[in-house]
């Protein structure tokens, strides 16, 4: 039921919604027909049901990080080439922001168990494919889920970096999201591009977009070993308005927006740092061996550092592992003559399949192979209250 259609008693709207973790992010999950439409008042529900703006998001959902702090909205698809529509919400923590510029891959691997387990696709056994239309981008992806009895399957084998045990797997495919904003791998033309900042530095940098765009800069750049963990990161702050300036000029360049100075630490282009793999202590203190991953990363948005990876940073990551002449291809070096790529990010080490087919420019790379594996859990379902104010 639409909120605005309810009840005029009562000081609270009540709206069904579940909780589900995706990949290393969890999101409150809503049909689209139970919140308002596109617009200021279904900004203003949304993040009153996360508690946005508070950095502890109390008296609201969200768990005061950016990873928990996300939202997916799922209807029918209406189109040919797709089974269900999806779009993304990211509620900040400690500004009044509510952002729909980009997708999140680790909740994107929910979306089809949500559809599956709510009725919204055919359950078939033992595996059921969802191609799913994230309205953010405009791009379709599909996503291959594990089924047993009806619902989506929970336990499993397989073991994602940054989440306790293992699960059932979740194979996502996102060959088909090349140019996902911009319409081109690279948005520029170019592997490299030079950005100048306030203070007098060039930093080259590389634009790509594959499921998302992304501007990766090389950690020694900007005076990082590569292993640094998201806490240090996020405490620079002068570091965090480089990297922010970075990204709002990367932005402007490519289209994103028209003056650079008109965003402040924006959440797009995803900010990606680069270095070749070394020996790091990972968040819970576990060694990670250089000999284990083909490159480290740390991923900034919205002001702060990721606790893990992106999903559809990684897709970006590994899309720009194969494009020649790139910074994050020099990072990977000759380690990128196999079909994956080991991404080392904070909580560890997640693998994701790329495989490339070379053109005749670094513009014209294509790939055969670009997706990751996930898992998924329904957590609870229920009620969510939101104060009637806020609309």
């Amino acid at each position: 039921m639409n909120p605005t259609t309810l009840p005029a008693e009562g000081e609270q709207l009540e709206l069904r919604c579940v909780l589900m973790r995706g990949g290393t992010s969890k999101a409150l999950f809503f049909h689209e027909a139970d919140v308002p439409p596109p617009g200021p008042a279904r900004d203003r529900l949304l993040k009153r049901a996360m508690g946005t703006p508070d950095v502890l998001q109390i008296d609201g959902m969200g768990g005061s990080r950016l990873v928990t702090s996300k939202i997916a909205i799922i209807k029918r698809s209406q189109r040919s080439d797709a089974d269900v529509d999806y779009t993304f919400a990211q509620a900040d923590v400690e500004r009044d922001l509510i952002g729909y510029d980009a997708n999140c891959g680790n909740i994107s691997s929910a979306v089809a168990p949500f559809a599956i387990d709510e009725g919204l696709v055919q359950a078939l056994e033992p595996l059921t494919t969802v191609r799913i239309h994230n309205t953010n981008t405009g791009t379709v992806f599909v996503s291959k889920v594990q089924v047993r009895n009806g619902r989506a399957r929970v336990q499993g084998d397989c073991a994602i970096a940054g989440v306790p045990g293992t699960g059932a797997e979740i194979l996502m495919d996102y060959t088909d999201t090349l140019g996902a904003k911009t319409g081109r791998l690279l948005p520029t033309g170019r592997a490299i591009d030079s950005l100048a900042l306030q203070d007098g530095r060039r930093v080259e940098v590389s634009i790509v977009d594959a499921a998302t765009p992304c501007v990766f800069i090389a950690a020694s750049s900007l005076g990082l070993t590569g292993s640094e963990l998201p806490p240090d990161i996020s405490a620079d702050r002068a570091l965090i308005e480089a990297i922010g300036e970075l990204q709002s000029k990367a932005g402007e360049r490519i289209g994103l927006y028209k003056h650079w100075q008109d965003v402040h630490l924006p959440g797009l282009p995803l900010a990606v740092l680069v270095a070749p793999p070394a020996d790091y202590t990972d968040t819970n203190g576990q060694a990670v061996s250089a000999g284990d991953c083909d490159l480290r990363a740390r991923l900034v948005f919205l002001g702060k550092c990721h606790d893990s990876m992106a999903g559809t940073g990684s897709m970006c990551t590994a899309a720009a592992s194969r494009v020649p002449g790139s910074l994050v291809s020099a990072a990977v070096g000759e380690r990128a003559g196999t079909d994956t790529l080991r991404i080392g990010h904070p909580l560890g080490v997640m693998t994701v399949k790329v495989v490339a087919r070379p053109g005749a420019t670094p513009a014209d790379t294509r790939f055969d192979a670009l997706g990751l594996q996930r898992t998924a859990r329904r957590l609870m379902a229920g009620t969510v209250y939101v104060p009637r104010d806020a609309l």
